[in-house]
């Protein structure tokens, strides 16, 4: 249309000295591309009609019929004169983006054909050596644009499928994110709120479109109090962080929130900081379930205890019962009197010690807490096993893995009983000539124990190449009065539990690769103190 209002306006300007003839093909080509364009702006826009095959072959052949008019209404194809005849390139390159390889070649034919004929049309004499140039030309202009267009059809084709698909996905993993009841947000480097989906608005009753694309950090701590500070920690440390409660107020009330991050870091934005998203839901029910359990729990280990205790306690009371009643017999000899006496003695003894025991066990916590090096804590208790009496000359405790600098924080006095029992109860059940292996080395930074809130853990490894640990007996070796040990109090393993539970860390009971049992005691480190050293040999 741009092209025929030009040659019009052109013809208008000479309209007295041009032919008649060149007039009324000028006006019925412009008429012509009028209703053309017309016409198909209402079958593609206005109808909302796909642009078909058909539909695309027509309009190429109509703009070559179209320029072959201009260039015989302009210029006379047999001077030499070229004029407009470069519009041909301009169709062929049309034909070539529009329509399949072959059609495109196709194109260029009927253009090189249309160019000849006119030219045969005009006067044979015009024939110059220049025309077969030119339809080489567009033979050549032909295959190479109408190669590319093809190219450039399977990339589009292949991108529309794409987006299809991405649309789709996008639209899949809206619809998921929005019918969870999981709060997602997600933040860009910046603090800036990129996504929050319909559950975490609820639940942290922030508007995302009142904060899309703001710093919302802020906003995030005010409502959930350590939240908006995750999020910048695992920002700026570029590491995800699991297992974290806080409380968020809401209009229905208080509502606590189990929340784990995770980072998307982009190798190619090194430079930049991190998006982070954060994950949460809904725990309240949980906590006050697990509150629940615990506190059945509770009974229940007090109900086992009892019951324990009230056992070691009742065979002792039997013997001086049984001992007392004798004594008062006359018939009864002086030394079997005397006899009796020390049984009394010796099970009243026992039922002290015992009783002792029990009272410093239940007793376990921690009373003060300080900067202790667990290396020479570890290696102190050590020689005091080698002192026991258990620890015959043929037991081996090798230490060389014990790692120097290592520091936690912690009741000095409690995590040496810990080591002790962990050390002895290991020493006890490798025997003669058994071999003990005892490990300390710092994990902070790297990782945390799976399944634990462990942060910075220090690992504590003890293991013996004993009988093990009978597999009916692994559920309950941790129980008070517990033992599988002739002449064992059941209380050693007990107290190693309660220390560990008392410095908020993690046992885990593993079978050792020489057949015994491996005891793994993680407890959370102190970083700032911990330095990596060389192992030392005690």
């Amino acid at each position: 249309m741009t092209l025929m209002a030009g040659i019009l306006v052109g013809v208008l300007v000479v309209w007295e000295d041009a032919a008649p003839s060149t007039t009324r093909i000028t006006t019925l080509m412009f008429l012509t591309a009028l209703g053309v364009t017309a016409l198909s702006l209402w079958h593609t826009h206005f109808r909302d009609r796909e642009a078909g095959q058909n539909f695309l072959y027509g309009h190429v052949i109509f703009d070559v019929l179209l320029v072959t008019t201009i260039i015989y209404v302009t210029t006379p194809l047999a001077t030499g004169d070229p004029g407009f005849v470069p519009l041909y390139i301009l169709v062929i390159t049309e034909g070539a983006l529009l329509l399949p390889l072959p059609g495109g070649v196709l194109i260029g034919a009927l253009a090189s054909i249309m160019y000849f004929a006119g030219i045969v049309y005009g006067d044979t004499e015009g024939l110059t050596g220049t025309v077969p140039l030119q339809i080489g030309l567009f033979t050549v202009v032909a295959l190479l644009t109408g190669w590319l267009g093809d190219r450039l059809q399977r990339a589009g084709v292949a991108l529309g499928a794409v987006r299809s698909e991405l649309q789709r996905l996008r639209l899949d993993t809206g619809d998921i994110l929005a019918s969870i009841s999981t709060g997602v947000l997600t933040i860009d480097g910046g603090g800036r709120l990129v996504y929050m989906n319909r559950a975490a608005e609820d639940l942290l009753q922030i508007s995302r479109r009142k904060w899309d694309g703001l710093p919302v950090l802020e906003a995030v701590e005010v409502v959930a109090p350590g939240l908006g500070t995750v999020l910048r920690r695992t920002m700026e440390e570029r590491r995800p962080m699991a297992r974290f409660k806080t409380v968020a107020t809401g209009e229905g009330g208080d509502v606590t929130l189990g929340i784990s991050t995770t980072v998307l870091d982009r190798a190619e934005e090194r430079d930049e900081p991190p998006s982070v998203t954060a994950i949460f839901q809904d725990i309240t029910d949980l906590e006050r379930l697990d509150i629940l359990s615990r506190r059945t729990e509770r009974l229940e280990a007090l109900t086992e205890l009892s019951a324990s205790l009230a056992h070691e306690i009742k065979n002792p009371l039997a013997s001086i019962r049984s001992a007392v009643e004798q004594i008062g017999n006359p018939t009864l000899s002086r030394s079997d009197q005397q006899l009796l006496q020390k049984l009394v003695v010796g099970e009243s003894e026992r039922l002290s010690r015992l009783l002792s025991e029990f009272l410093e066990f239940s007793a376990l916590r921690i009373n003060s807490k300080a900067n202790l090096d667990l290396t020479r804590l570890v290696c102190d208790s050590i020689a005091l096993v080698r002192q026991h009496p258990d620890a015959g000359s043929g037991v081996e405790i090798q230490t060389d893995g014990v790692a120097e600098g290592v520091f936690v924080s912690g009741d000095a006095d409690l995590l040496h009983r810990l080591i002790f029992n962990l050390v002895l109860n290991a020493v006890q059940f490798a025997g003669e000539n058994g071999r003990v292996v005892v490990e300390v080395e710092d994990c902070s930074g790297a990782w945390r124990p799976r399944g634990t809130d462990v942060a910075n853990p220090v690992r504590v490894s003890v293991r013996d190449n004993g009988p093990g640990i009978a597999p009916d007996a692994e559920a309950r070796i941790f129980d008070p009065f517990f033992t599988t040990r002739p002449g064992g109090n059941g209380l050693g393993l007990s107290v190693v539990h309660r220390a560990v539970e008392a410095h908020g860390g993690a046992l885990f009971v593993e079978k050792a690769p020489e057949g015994g049992a491996h005891f793994v005691v993680y407890l959370p480190g102190d970083p700032a103190l911990t330095s990596r050293h060389e192992s030392v040999v005690t």
